[in-house]
């Protein structure tokens, strides 16, 4: 059974799922490796518009598995840092699980998590490079990584958690490594969804159908407009970004199809281009 099981529940949405269930769907580079390699070929496939992302069982990510990150008993794993540990063999790992948050967050088609269970460490820092957040009851929130002994700063939770949620809150939930749960979550803006577990994919798939009625190249050129104008400083140039970006979507056949089926008032049929 492979660590990363992927389907498509509706046309248009492929949905990824970490399959680790027996240990809280915990990072491991046999994980790291699949789900980046996914992630890859997601990026150029155009059959794909929506990725939604979750875990098996009953958690969504606890982070990296503490019990060996590469299944090896020699493994240091996720331990204190020792003399012993090689600083370039970790740097390289830390590398390979933090690309993971980099690919989310380019990946041309919006990604929905759905959180269906503890989301801590690695697995906070996943569903924060998402685009879209959605969450079951009883779901529990942690950065994870600053009681095991190391920074709260992994994985762009540093850059991607202020953003979300405001800077005073994220500096509080960074310092103090404390828990927080779904109502908290859905307070601060982490989430904008609560549902019962067994309602909670219903509820994201009805989101993506939401996405799924825009123009494919309008939705990607909104997804990278949102993001390049929180990482712009500047008003100006984002306006102007803006500008390029409504010229280009104006030239599609997409756009002529989506007002048509406005003014028609019918479902609108989209092809790429």
């Amino acid at each position: 059974m492979s660590v990363v099981e992927v389907d498509r529940p509706r046309e248009g949405i492929v949905r990824i799922t970490l399959n680790r269930p027996e240990r809280l769907n915990t990072l491991t580079g046999e994980l790291v490796a699949a789900l980046s390699a996914e992630l890859t070929r997601l990026a150029t496939d155009r059959t794909c518009r929506v990725v939604v992302l979750t875990g098996a069982g009953r958690g969504f990510c606890a982070g990296l598995d503490l019990t060996g990150y590469t299944g090896t008993q020699e493994d240091p794993a996720d331990e204190a840092p020792a003399p012993r540990v090689d600083p370039i063999a970790g740097l390289d790992r830390q590398r390979d699980i933090a690309r993971l948050a980099v690919q989310l967050h380019q990946l041309p088609q919006p990604v929905i998590s759905a959180i269906n269970g503890p989301a801590a460490g690695g697995g906070l820092a996943l569903a924060c490079a998402s685009d879209i957040r959605m969450t079951a009851t009883g779901a529990v929130f942690a950065v994870g990584f600053l009681r095991a002994g190391f920074s709260a700063c992994d994985i762009g939770l540093s850059w991607l958690l202020p953003r979300i949620v405001g800077t005073g809150r994220a500096h509080e939930l960074m310092l103090t490594g404390r828990r927080w749960d779904t109502a908290e979550a859905l307070r601060i803006g982490l989430v904008t969804h609560v549902a019962e577990p067994e309602d909670l994919m219903d509820l994201v798939l009805e989101e993506a159908a939401e996405i799924l009625r825009n123009p494919p190249f309008s939705v990607e050129l909104t997804k990278q407009g949102m993001w390049a104008s929180v990482e712009n400083p500047s008003f100006t140039n984002a306006v102007e970004f803006e500008n390029r970006q409504q010229i280009l979507s104006s030239l599609t056949a997409d756009r002529a199809e989506a007002a048509r089926a406005f003014l028609e008032k019918r479902d609108p049929d989209y092809v790429w281009g």
